[in-house]
């Protein structure tokens, strides 16, 4: 019982093949479970090195100095890793929390009081156990590394689940995950940074407020931003203020936004002016054009996210997971208030504080405000959630020392293996449900956002399959784009698997690459004035590269139309305010690509092979069940 991952509609100008197109979340997903492979791997060959002799210790302690004139830094390869490398690590945090804000499920600031609660609440309730475990003793000051999710390590484990949970439910723990991480930064600023020199702190200020300066007056390159960043990261570490902060403030600065078709085509005309004059200068001109269509925040991510995955977390993990383990030292750990304080507190903590977090507003708001899945799948974020690695070692990395930080440690990865485990027990009971149980406990009842701004209209738009169809599948697409063409086999095979679907074709001709798009659009409203729409349409989908006006006479004389009165249509151009209505639709619901889906009023990110589409909308129909079962 799973929908369809999050990403964004395939366009035409891409040459990617449409089977394999991901938008931002979906490759933020992918990327996140190779991720933890990746830091498993780590993970295990720290433990292998920091147990074949005293050379771990000795290598991550190695001074490392870099210095200009009379000034320098000098930290250990630790300190490197762990204030320098995981400051890229939160610029991608602030990335995907400002994506999630600009174009995902808190675009819509309603939604976003439930995140927020479950975040915080999975951080309060883990904190209360590990401080009435601790309390009154030194130890007591290391409860911040009891509290933050590891967003790549979670994410990761729950993909091992694959279609077993809602693909929401990955969602929902992204935007907790979010929330949580803003906090555990705050949590490092305030609480475990060192002894803050005000002079250092104010010129890391200073520099931030250009940063927004420069930002306001609107800058695009990133060279710029990347020497301030570092001069303000310096400045903060000059401070006593752990510079990670500033990794996060400058992914929180970066706007993400859907490629406007008004840019796409620009963009379009400028790469048509390079293909008719190759000089460098317009090379430069068409790079710049295309690069400007997609946001900063994409760009981005594309750029930093694989690095920081692939490489900085795993360094990180190497460097920070190893603990020397012995008899002596297991019988002491699991006796020890930090280590089970931890472990409790990830274990036990964290599904009652997101659970429970999430219970106490749905019943303050009574029902208005929901998760956007059923209470199974949200005990699963719970479960899942108390994987707290890569923040909390680093948490425990600045609040302990000694036997202390071994004892953490020890906790963290108990606390790592111990949440997959409690997931599957949740994915099992869940299962042994009755059908209809089993649906709303992953599914939930809570009403999805509506991406679609103009609703289905059965007396304009154009339908195949049953009207009162429980779902409804809107297509924008070209008639002379190849990937509609092949869309057009999987939605064929779709209806004719799936009976109760509503499939709607709307307009949206790429005039800018499609210069026959606009004349087969009209050519089909001209034969749906004749009651033959859907045959036009197959064979203009059919046949993308004969699209001229000899064609389409041809192919109305092959459906037996009037092909006086059908020519007559053509010449007057007498269905183009029709295709502009829908084209003024798309616009108004984000569509610059064809082919662009959406399931019963949701836009379908990612593939549109039959299986990513049939999740798709059984997905969907499992949804309206529930509406008319309750």
């Amino acid at each position: 019982m799973a929908e369809p991952g999050e990403a964004g509609g395939a366009s035409c100008a891409q040459t990617t093949s449409a089977h394999r197109l991901r938008t931002p979340l979906r490759a933020f997903l992918r990327t996140e479970t190779g991720s933890a492979v990746a830091l498993l791997a780590a993970t295990l060959a720290a433990l292998v090195w920091a147990n074949l002799g005293p050379s771990y210790d000795a290598v991550w302690g190695t001074p490392l100095s870099v210095s200009t004139g009379g000034f320098g830094i000098s930290l250990s390869l630790r300190q490197w890793v762990n204030s320098g490398l995981m400051t890229f690590f939160f610029f991608v945090v602030g990335l995907e929390a400002r994506r999630e804000f600009d174009m995902g499920e808190l675009r819509d600031r309603r939604r976003l009081v439930l995140p927020l609660a479950a975040g915080l609440g999975g951080m309060i309730v883990p904190v209360a156990i590990y401080l009435t475990m601790n309390a009154g003793t030194p130890a007591a000051h290391g409860w911040g590394a009891a509290m933050s999710t590891d967003t790549a390590f979670a994410l990761g484990m729950l993909a091992l689940f694959g279609s077993r949970f809602p693909a929401r439910l990955r969602t929902y723990l992204l935007t907790i995950t979010v929330v949580d991480d803003l906090a555990a930064l705050g949590v490092i600023t305030i609480f475990y940074s060192e002894q803050v020199r005000l002079g250092a702190l104010l010129a890391g200020a200073g520099i931030f407020c250009l940063i927004l300066l420069v930002r306001m007056a609107g800058v695009l390159r990133g060279l710029p931003y990347a020497l301030l960043g570092a001069a303000a990261w310096v400045a903060l570490l000059e401070s006593g203020v752990e510079p990670i902060v500033i990794g996060l403030a400058m992914g929180l600065l970066t706007y993400a936004s859907p490629a406007a078709r008004d840019d796409l085509e620009r963009a379009t005309d400028l790469f048509r002016l390079f293909r008719e004059q190759p000089t460098p200068q317009l090379a430069r001109s068409a790079s710049m054009g295309l690069a400007s269509t997609i946001s900063p925040n994409e760009r981005l991510q594309q750029l930093y996210h694989p690095w920081v995955s692939y490489l900085a977390v795993p360094l990180f993990a190497l460097s920070n997971a190893g603990i020397t383990i012995s008899g002596e030292f297991l019988t002491r750990a699991f006796t020890s208030p930090v280590t089970l304080g931890i472990l409790l507190a990830y274990v036990v903590g964290k599904p009652i504080g997101i659970i429970g977090s999430s219970m106490l507003v749905t019943g303050l708001s009574r029902g208005r405000i929901r998760p956007p899945v059923g209470w199974a799948a949200v005990t699963a974020t719970g479960t899942i959630a108390g994987i707290g690695f890569t923040v909390s070692l680093l948490i425990a990395a600045l609040a302990f020392r000694g036997p202390q930080l071994e004892e953490a440690k020890l906790g963290i990865l108990t606390a790592a293996l111990c949440a997959p485990v409690l997931t599957w027990i949740v994915y099992r009971v869940t299962a042994l449900l009755p059908k209809r149980r089993r649906i709303r406990a992953l599914l939930g009842t809570a009403e999805s956002i509506v991406d679609l701004a103009a609703p289905v209209d059965p007396d304009r738009d154009h339908l195949r399959g049953p009207e009162e169809a429980p779902v409804t599948v809107v297509e924008y697409g070209d008639f002379e784009c190849p990937y509609c063409g092949q869309a057009e086999s999987v939605v064929r095979e779709l209806l004719a698997d799936l009976g109760d679907v509503r499939y709607v074709w709307r307009h949206l001709p790429l005039n800018d690459v499609h210069p026959h798009a606009q004349l087969a659009a009209e050519a089909a409203e001209a034969a749906a004035e004749q009651g033959a729409f859907w045959e036009m349409h197959d064979l203009l989908l059919d046949h993308p590269n004969a699209l001229r006006v000899r064609d389409l006479i041809g192919y109305a004389e092959e459906l037996g139309l009037d092909v006086g009165r059908f020519r007559d249509s053509l010449r007057d151009g007498a269905g183009a305010s029709r295709i502009a209505e829908d084209v003024d639709s798309a616009d108004l619901s984000g569509v610059s690509g064809t082919p662009t889906f959406f399931v019963n009023g949701r836009r379908h990110h990612g593939a549109y092979d039959v299986a990513t589409l049939s999740s798709a909308v059984r997905a969907a129909r499992a949804r309206a069940a529930l509406k008319s079962w309750s």
